[in-house]
């Protein structure tokens, strides 16, 4: 079923501006499911592309070296 809805033209505007090849249905429930928290594998492409791996690579060896004191021997 189709619904016709009103838009602002600044929403419009910005629907527009991210909407690429797709529908504005597609955007508009991309969006929603985004709101409500649910992610796609794809939204985590490139997040980490800026980060200091060798940093935090570090960091987490130096992390499991003190967890090993909670170590239960018999």
């Amino acid at each position: 079923m189709v619904k016709v809805i009103s838009l602002s033209n600044e929403a419009y505007e910005k629907l527009s501006s991210i909407k690429r090849d797709r529908s504005f249905s597609e955007v508009v429930v991309e969006l929603v499911e985004k709101r409500k928290g649910k992610k796609k594998l794809s939204d985590f492409f490139g997040v980490w592309k800026d980060a200091d791996t060798d940093k935090i690579k570090k960091m987490i060896k130096e992390d499991r070296k003190r967890s090993k004191l909670n170590e239960v021997r018999f």
